[in-house]
């Protein structure tokens, strides 16, 4: 058998495994990526990316090559709706616009594109960065010690089977993750509670849709539940059924026990509301909606992210989002951590901020689900409902690499605070005479962002990098950047002689809106608590 080292492997090569990949390599790491499957997405899977994620990729030059891609496979900015059936009535607006009302909220905006859109992106990203990806490939056992993972990697169409040694290991290998169940880490939450199918179809819908730009299309008939979206030209695309009734007004959850040709096609014209129209059925997948959450997403050297961590139904949209942030998290830690400027218990933070962040987001995608899908599950136990764009970018990471975060756990980034736990907002500045975003600033290091009399700061900020041997860069607003609309020092709440220090993955790991007798000694204890270093030692 044959024997490889890595410094990461990751379990799993479809959107966050790809995604993770991507992360690392920005900051220097390379990683082998294990897929069982024998390419990229080949369903058009998880159509919405909301701003935050757009934020992660934009950190890694991606962004504008996402948003080309997605305009190849849908209209943008479409409504989100629901009706009685696509020719049928209209029953309530969900959006008008997927961005209305979030436009200042960041410079990025929610695109729609599917993973057969997505993932040859992160493909070719994640090889350029160095990472490399196998194809038809398995992990058959995980073991681990106080040094590292070896994992048994066995070629799917036959061929050597062979042993990774890797650092750490990224378990993105789905829902039904078998190093998760390995690891006997338990999933909390709702379990299944509908067998539902998406049915793959060839139709022109071109006369039903009209003039409307419908992004997703909920449909409440009398007899199905469910929704879907279509492709760009309109002679395609995909419903999802969760639920019918019968005559009697019975309801069954039980859907995927009927997949036959007949029986997709009635149901997809059923919510067209068109009985007449030619229809095709290209293929049918069985899948069960459910809304569960890993208890913990460490256990030793290996890592859970995206769904092998949480498990959320479609609505909302936050399912695959939620794990490619996992993975934007956790990357910066591990290379901080692999090349020794951060100490091994940072890796500890991962589950301390990520865990309750999926545990919110599954909550609020099943309360969307119960509300807007299937009210007979009960509404008593609801999360009560938390609009979109908070889920998205005002959640909050509570760890000990932050200092000063209270007990909030989300915030409306229209009314963003600064506070250290929360996603650093969006300002427009100039830096060096160019118009950028100040999460521009952010992405690989360290980041400082002082009002206009915290030279202090900014003399301390350097000079603890310094005795850590961490860079940290330094922004004096007024003088490194220039902020036209004069916002900066209340949304970030420094004022003019406080600082803010941010982390590479762009959220505020310590805050002061004041001057302090000893500023070298505070950034010291705060940028010690980020890199889990604890005070730096000195020369006697």
């Amino acid at each position: 058998m044959s024997h490889e080292d890595v410094p990461v492997l990751i379990v799993g090569g479809s959107l966050v495994g790809l995604s993770t990949a991507v992360f690392l390599g920005h900051h220097g790491v390379p990683s082998l990526v294990l897929e069982r499957h024998r390419g990229t997405a080949i369903h058009p899977r998880a159509a919405l990316v909301n701003q935050r994620t757009m934020e992660t990729y934009r950190a890694v030059g991606l962004e504008d090559q996402i948003e080309e891609a997605a305009a190849r496979e849908f209209v943008q900015n479409g409504a989100i709706v629901s009706v009685d059936s696509l020719g049928g009535k209209e029953l309530d607006w969900y959006f008008r616009f997927i961005n209305e009302g979030v436009e200042d909220l960041s410079p990025s905006r929610r695109v729609f594109i599917t993973q057969i859109g997505l993932e040859p992106v992160l493909l070719a990203a994640a090889e350029r960065l160095g990472a490399r990806i196998e194809y038809a490939a398995e992990a058959v056992s995980v073991e681990q010690d106080a040094d590292g993972v070896s994992v048994a990697v066995r070629p799917r169409d036959g061929g050597e089977e062979r042993t990774v040694r890797a650092r750490y290991l990224v378990a993105a290998d789905g829902a039904h993750s078998p190093i998760r169940e390995r690891l006997g880490i338990r999933q909390l939450g709702h379990g299944s509670f509908s067998d539902s199918i998406t049915i793959y179809f060839r139709a022109d819908v071109r006369r039903l849709m009209g003039d409307r730009n419908l992004s997703v299309i909920y449909v409440f008939g009398p007899r199905l539940q469910g929704f879907f979206r279509f492709s760009i030209d309109l002679q395609a695309g995909f419903l999802v059924v969760n639920s019918t009734s019968d005559e009697d007004g019975k309801r069954s959850v039980r859907i995927g026990e009927d997949m036959s040709g007949p029986t997709c096609i009635a149901y997809v014209r059923e919510a067209l509301g068109d009985p007449e129209l030619p229809v095709e059925i290209e293929n049918v997948q069985r899948w069960s909606a459910s809304a569960e959450y890993a208890e913990r997403l460490r256990e030793g050297r290996v890592f859970l992210a995206g769904d092998s961590a949480h498990v959320m139904p479609p609505t909302g949209g936050f399912g695959g989002n939620n794990g490619v942030q996992d993975g934007y998290d956790l990357a910066w830690k591990l290379a901080y951590v692999l090349d020794g400027r951060a100490k091994e218990s940072l890796l500890d933070t991962y589950d301390a901020e990520r865990q309750p962040v999926g545990a919110f987001t599954t909550e609020q995608a099943y309360t969307r689900y119960v509300l807007r899908l299937d009210p007979s599950l009960g509404k008593e136990d609801l999360m009560p409902i938390v609009p979109e764009a908070p889920v998205e970018l005002g959640y909050r990471h509570r760890s000990d690499a932050v200092l000063g975060a209270d007990d909030e756990t989300w915030e409306d980034p229209a009314t963003p605070s600064g506070r250290p736990g929360f996603r650093a907002p969006h300002v427009p500045v100039t830096v060096d005479g160019a118009e950028r975003s100040t999460l521009d600033l952010f992405g690989r290091e360290f980041v400082l962002v002082a009002g206009p009399d915290g030279e202090s700061w900014c003399a301390a900020a350097r000079a603890a990098g310094e005795s850590f041997g961490v860079r940290v860069q330094a922004y004096r607003l007024g003088s490194e950047l220039t902020d036209a609309a004069g916002v900066l020092e209340a949304t970030y709440g420094t004022g003019a002689e406080g600082a803010v220090l941010v982390r590479p993955d762009g959220f505020v790991a310590w805050r002061a809106s004041a001057p302090h007798p000893d500023p070298e000694d505070e950034l010291a204890r705060a940028l010690g608590a980020a890199l889990g270093r604890g005070a730096p030692v000195t020369a006697a």
